[in-house]
C-alpha cells in the first residue's frame, strides 16, 4: 500500500546505474530549489563507479537504497515508490539538472490539472536546444486494430527522464511493468495511466536539461539497440492483438530489408563509415529481431 504523509508534497525518484560524475550536479539542482522540502530517494543499481561514495555528502537529506544487483529501471522504481510519502512522485533521470522554479512549476500544474494523472516537463539537451520528449502515438499504434481506441487527451507519452505523477495513480496502476528492465518502461506507464481514466500533460514552464544514455555510455551500439528492441517488442505483445504484431512485425523487417540494401550501397562511398556501419548493424538487427521473435496471443484486456 502506498501511503501519502500529508507533510509530504512531493518524493523524488533517482534510479542511478554508473552516472556518479552526473548524480553530483543532478543532486545540487534538487537541493537548490527554493521553496520546497522535497523527499529524495536514491535506489543505486549495483553500480560500479563511486556512486555510492559521491552521495555521503548529501545524506541524510537524501535517502539510498543500495541493490547488490542491477534490477532494472522499472523495478528500482517500485522500490523507491513503497516507501517514499510524497502526494506527487516526480521520476528523474541522475544525468538532469533542474532550472530554478523547477519545483514550483511542476506542483503547481498538478494541482491545477486534476485530470492529469502523470506529466512530462521540457526537457532541453546540454547546449539549450530542445529534446523531444512529448508524443502523439504509441509504437505501432498506425497499424493497430481499436486496441488503443477511447483513450483520454492527446498526449500518448512522455519522456522517463523527468515526469511527475500522482500518487493515487501510482497505487491505481501499481507502479511500472517490471518486466520492462530498461527502456519502454516510461511508453507503458504512460499507457497505463490512459487506462485508468487519467490524461499526460506537460509542463512548458518546468526546465530540465538532460545529458541522455550516461548509463549506457559503456555499452556497445549494438547492445543498446537490442535492449530497445526487446522492450519495444515487448510492448507490442502486452498491448496488441496477434494480427497488430504481425503488421508491426512485416513493416519492420520491411523496413530493416530496405535500409540494409540502401546502406551496403552507400557504405563504400561513405566519409563516416563508422557511422553508418553502425546503422547497418542496427537494420540488421532489426531484421533479424522481428523475424524471428514469436508472436504471444494476448486477449481483448490487454493482458498477457
Amino acid at each position: 500500500m502506498l501511503e501519502t504523509n500529508p507533510l509530504c508534497e512531493l518524493s523524488i525518484i533517482i534510479v542511478n546505474h554508473n552516472t556518479a560524475d552526473m548524480l553530483v550536479r543532478c543532486l545540487h539542482s534538487i537541493r537548490s530549489q527554493s521553496g520546497h522540502n522535497p523527499e529524495v530517494i536514491l535506489v543505486d543499481n549495483a553500480s560500479r563507479d563511486n556512486s555510492l561514495e559521491v552521495t555521503n555528502g548529501f545524506l541524510p537529506w537524501l535517502k539510498v537504497i543500495a541493490n547488490k544487483w542491477n534490477l532494472g529501471f522499472a523495478r528500482a522504481n517500485n522500490q523507491a515508490l513503497k516507501i517514499s510519502k510524497g502526494k506527487y512522485i516526480y521520476f528523474l533521470n541522475p544525468d538532469t539538472e533542474l532550472k530554478e522554479g523547477a519545483f514550483d512549476a511542476i506542483v503547481e500544474f498538478m494541482e491545477s490539472n486534476p485530470e492529469v494523472g502523470l506529466a512530462g516537463t521540457r526537457i532541453l539537451n546540454p547546449d539549450g536546444s530542445f529534446q523531444s520528449s512529448v508524443e502523439k502515438r504509441y509504437p505501432g499504434e498506425r497499424h493497430s486494430r481499436g486496441e488503443l481506441s477511447g483513450l483520454k487527451g492527446d498526449i500518448a507519452w512522455v519522456s522517463g527522464a523527468s515526469m511527475i505523477a500522482r500518487r493515487s495513480v501510482m497505487r491505481e496502476v501499481m507502479g511500472f511493468d517490471e518486466r520492462f528492465f530498461v527502456y519502454g518502461e516510461d511508453l507503458d506507464l504512460c499507457l497505463a495511466v490512459r487506462n485508468a481514466g487519467c490524461t499526460i500533460g506537460y509542463i512548458p514552464e518546468a526546465l530540465v536539461v538532460h545529458w541522455g544514455g550516461v548509463s549506457e555510455r559503456n555499452t556497445l551500439p549494438i547492445q543498446v539497440w537490442r535492449k530497445k528492441f526487446d522492450a519495444e517488442f515487448l510492448f507490442y505483445q502486452k498491448h496488441y492483438s496477434k494480427k497488430t504484431i504481425k503488421a508491426i512485425r512485416r513493416a519492420n523487417i520491411i523496413q530493416a530489408l530496405w535500409r540494409i540494401f540502401t546502406l551496403k550501397l552507400t557504405l563504400p562511398f561513405c566519409n563516416t563509415k563508422e557511422v553508418s556501419q553502425e546503422k547497418l548493424d542496427k537494420y540488421r538487427l532489426m531484421f533479424t529481431t522481428f523475424r524471428e521473435r514469436k508472436i504471444l496471443y494476448n486477449d481483448s484486456s490487454g493482458n498477457p
